[in-house]
């Protein structure tokens, strides 16, 4: 008896401690990321690999004392960029692209811990099935779109990843969870979207507004949570004004790249065909499978209309994949990169408990379209994710000096002395580059997301740093503020120097620069020096000098080093 006793408590403890294994396993993956954070680690180099410069501007800036959207001109809201700069304090020998990519377990973390401790209680393999793809995509910093033959990671599309990791929550929230715990998950992500990215805040606020309808949420448990939210914007607009200010930038933005919407539904779905083809054919799939169930709705909600009849009408499978492929469809308008429609998995989920197994017809047909749908972003990120740490082993590091944490980078050594012989040729033939910004075009189509190109800027900036240090030991004078007329500036992250305020991170002179008003000529003329890079000269990079040549009136221009032109400020 006693031993039977032992074995049935053993069973027992067993038992309890099971359904928490997800949540072992989220607490096991933050703990081991964090870890890694302590590291300084290489990863292999990306296409537009400069895109990380934002965060390390931003952070930079944040702790010289300025505030995104008020000091500074953003292309996103300021969440990604606070969140960024905190972890970067805490952990300063991190690679910044690892500490850009994880910085957001501190929001998604808390949330889908709530969620796996409601749905392990029910069922252990549901709750493992919610946390395995959350993992994966939290953890890699990795798209679904890829530009090179030669694996790499993606310092680029960042805040979109953020994004679609963000509305995977909400959506587990919304399908899984009911009462004050989904009041709080809602509340928490859409203020996170709204704090991020706009276009997500919206794709979020459309699956959301959809569960209103469908009866997942009360009524007055969405009027709790707008209260709520409304409450925190307000505080943050009254104690600082970032919200208003935020709601500008967006206004400035949207002038600045306005234009036909269709196009870019279009564009949108033909880049993600492969996961927008397979969803849609499950929509119709279930559409064809339940069309009597509907159609029997339909007539009685039109025959005696009920709140009731309403929502199941509405509540049911279809519906939701549907309205879920559409928010995503809609957020991928806007996007270059990103981790495209992975909030889809819940609901690809729910469809899966409830025809895997069944017996009904068409059963085989549904699961195969769920699987048709699921598997290409998750293999394409797996894929990818694992070809770029296998390769990395043969890898040649980048060579610098000055470069720190954004240096910490390899890639094929074709890559690199492809990047260096670039650097010569743009320095050697000048006239030949400048010939491509007179036809208002880019030496290559994809000059950007080309390896070889973003290895030779890197290197350019290396030796722009050696060159101004030189020039300062020459001349006796530190430049403490330092502007470029480049799509990034990390010279002041990389030197420990500041950024003029009123100035863009991320300056793209065609899509996020609005025209300088007085006031922001006026702080960016406070700069001690400003940069025009040489190798080579764009497009872009006329554009900028020609929307900030009021900067450069009265200025003594110097040579540093054979890539970058100084404009210096008068004593």
């Amino acid at each position: 008896m006693q031993a039977g006793g032992t074995i049935e408590a053993e069973v027992a403890t067993e038992a309890r401690w099971l359904p928490s294994l997800p949540l072992v396993l989220l607490g096991a993956a933050v703990v081991i990321c964090a870890l890694l954070l302590t590291v300084p680690l290489t990863l292999p180099l990306g296409p537009m690999y400069w895109d990380l410069v934002l965060y390390l501007d931003a952070a930079n800036r944040i702790g010289d004392g300025q505030v995104p959207l008020i000091d500074f001109i953003a292309p996103v809201g300021p969440l990604g960029y606070w969140l960024f700069a905190g972890f970067d304090a805490l952990f300063p020998r991190a690679h910044p692209l690892l500490t850009a990519q994880w910085c957001l377990f501190a929001v998604t973390a808390p949330a889908m811990a709530v969620i796996l401790h409601t749905v392990g209680r029910q069922s252990r393999a549901r709750a493992m099935a919610l946390l395995l793809p959350y993992l994966a995509f939290q953890i890699l910093p990795i798209n679904v779109e890829h530009y090179s033959f030669f694996p790499g990671t993606d310092g680029f599309g960042i805040y979109n990843r953020h994004v679609s990791i963000v509305l995977y929550v909400l959506v587990c929230g919304l399908l899984f969870l009911r009462g004050p715990a989904l009041a709080a998950i809602i509340g928490w992500t859409l203020i996170t979207l709204f704090m991020i990215k706009i276009t997500g805040f919206l794709a979020g606020g459309l699956v959301t507004a959809f569960a209103l309808a469908a009866g997942r949420i009360g009524l007055r448990l969405a009027l709790t949570v707008a209260a709520a939210a409304g409450l925190v914007l307000i505080g943050f607009e009254l104690a600082t004004g970032l919200v208003s200010a935020y709601l500008g930038s967006i206004l400035a933005l949207i002038a600045i790249n306005a234009g036909g919407i269709l196009p870019r539904f279009v564009q949108a779905a033909s880049l993600h065909l492969d996961i927008v083809g397979a969803g849609a054919a499950l929509v119709l799939a279930l559409l064809w499978l339940d069309r009597r169930d509907i159609a029997d709705t339909a007539l009685a909600l039109r025959r005696q209309p009920s709140v009731a009849s309403f929502i199941r009408l509405l509540d049911r499978d279809v519906a939701w994949l549907a309205v879920v492929l559409a928010a995503g469809l809609f957020f991928e308008t806007q996007n270059t990169g990103g981790q495209a429609f992975i909030f889809i998995w819940p609901v690809l989920l729910m469809i899966l408990s409830r025809w895997l197994g069944s017996g009904r017809r068409g059963a085989l047909v549904v699961c195969g379209l769920v699987a048709a749908t699921a598997i290409p972003p998750a293999e394409t990120v797996l894929q990818r994710g694992a070809r770029a740490l296998m390769a990395q082993a043969g890898y040649a590091a980048l060579p610098n000096q000055h470069l720190g944490r954004l240096g910490q980078v390899s890639q094929h050594a074709d890559v690199m002395n492809r990047a260096s012989a670039m650097l010569d040729i743009y320095a050697a033939h000048p006239a030949t580059f400048r010939e491509f910004t007179a036809r208002e075009m880019l030496p290559s189509p994809q000059l950007y997301s080309e390896l070889d190109f973003q290895a030779s800027w890197l290197m350019a900036v290396d030796e722009g740093v050696a060159a101004i240090l030189a020039h300062e030991q020459a001349s006796g004078r530190r430049f403490e503020t330092i502007m470029s007329l480049n799509f990034v500036n990390p010279f002041p992250a990389v030197m420990g120097r500041s950024a003029p305020r009123g100035i863009a991170i991320g300056a793209d002179p065609f899509r996020a620069v609005p025209k300088p008003d007085d006031a922001e000529i006026t702080l960016a003329r406070e700069a001690d020096l400003v940069l025009y890079p040489l190798c080579p000269v764009t497009v872009a990079n006329e554009a900028l000098r020609k929307i900030y040549a009021p900067v450069l009136t009265g200025r003594r221009e110097i040579a540093l080093g054979r890539c970058w032109k100084g404009y210096v400020k008068a004593s």
